[in-house]
């Protein structure tokens, strides 16, 4: 096969699809762990009878789905209906072409890239497709024909606009510290600073971190899904693959925003002050240690989080949700923004 053809299109076809497959199979598998991990958090085992221990609960639950009977309200609005789950899924499986899980390695004498593509907008690519998302929710909470979706609907939008502001701004401190739009250029300049960017922007990290599980509508933020007020939210009328779809989009979202955090502030693939313990790094007993394993593995303590926070706290009441946006993450991300940006202007200057 001619080299160019391999290089264009059937070494990126074969990434895709095993990129697809293996995000479907941690996500499907990400369900099972949060019911185990809130099973013991609350003295309880969670799934335990399909496979050993409940491994195969994920594939029961996909295959429940699939054969389940696929229901249209009498009142919807069909095509839009329809059409919804994918608008939200799309843009979640989209976004994984940009974020590197580690560093460029070598077989057969080919450089092979554990990512899509280095584009050196990557970051507002990813802001710009991961707010079409919210057009789905949208879309499927009004053309339900439902008051409980429709309100779900609008929760989402207004609060997706209220935190990805100052989500935004929280993103612009780790682009002034990197110098650079790329996500792969972005490690990269944590590792010439020979320190992740959590240190000198905690303050970025954590405004991120808030507004990152208010864009996923997870706890204490799952207002749009309020399961006491609004029976589902916006999904309250979908069944059978098409509500898989949403839940499936969740997690993936769940997983982008962890993602992110990894790449932006906890130096993506690198090791733990890769410059300090080079030594330590570069012994016989942690040098086998690949990259990409090191990504996933902090990007495991995030989707924990998450899980951890379903477990721990209550649900904010909607004018609470309102007013730690606008009141206090919005000027603490602006003045956040300010003083990156003297550090930085200084150590440059």
């Amino acid at each position: 096969m001619p080299e160019p053809i391999l290089q264009l299109l059937l070494i990126p076809l074969v990434k895709i699809v095993v990129l697809l497959v293996v995000v479907l199979l941690i996500v499907a598998y990400l369900t099972y762990a949060e019911r185990k991990i809130l099973g013991y958090m609350q003295v309880r085992l969670g799934p335990n009878r399909v496979g050993p221990k409940g491994w195969l609960q994920p594939v029961a639950d996909g295959l429940k789905l699939l054969v389940k009977e696929d229901l249209v309200p009498g009142g919807a609005e069909k095509l839009v209906f329809i059409i919804a789950p994918a608008i939200v899924m799309v843009p979640a499986l989209v976004m994984f072409a940009v974020i590197p899980f580690g560093e460029p390695f070598e077989v057969a004498g080919m450089t092979i890239t554990p990512y899509l593509a280095d584009i050196n907008i990557a970051l507002l690519f990813i802001l710009g497709v991961s707010s079409v998302g919210v057009f789905g929710i949208m879309l499927g909470g009004w053309s339900s024909n439902n008051k409980f979706s429709l309100m779900g609907g609008l929760r989402s939008a207004a609060q997706m606009v209220s935190y990805e502001i100052p989500m935004g701004f929280a993103i612009i401190s780790a682009v002034l510290m990197a110098g650079t739009l790329s996500m792969v250029g972005i490690v990269e300049a944590q590792r010439t600073a020979g320190w992740w960017f959590v240190f000198p922007g905690i303050l970025g990290f954590g405004i991120y971190w808030i507004c990152g599980i208010a864009e996923t509508n997870r706890n204490p933020f799952d207002l749009p899904e309020a399961e006491a007020e609004l029976v589902a939210g916006f999904h309250t009328e979908y069944s059978g693959m098409k509500f898989a779809l949403f839940y499936l989009a969740e997690y993936a979202n769940m997983m982008i925003v962890s993602a992110m955090a990894v790449v932006m502030f906890l130096g993506g693939w690198l090791p733990p002050f890769p410059n300090l313990l080079a030594g330590l790094w570069a012994s016989p007993a942690l040098a086998w240690i690949p990259g990409v394993i090191w990504f996933l593995a902090k990007m495991s303590f995030f989707l924990f989080c998450y899980i951890w926070f379903r477990g721990t706290f209550p649900r904010y009441r909607f004018d609470q949700l309102m007013a730690v946006g606008w009141k206090w993450l919005l000027p603490l991300s602006l003045a956040n923004v300010m003083l990156v940006g003297l550090g930085v202007l200084l150590l440059k200057g």
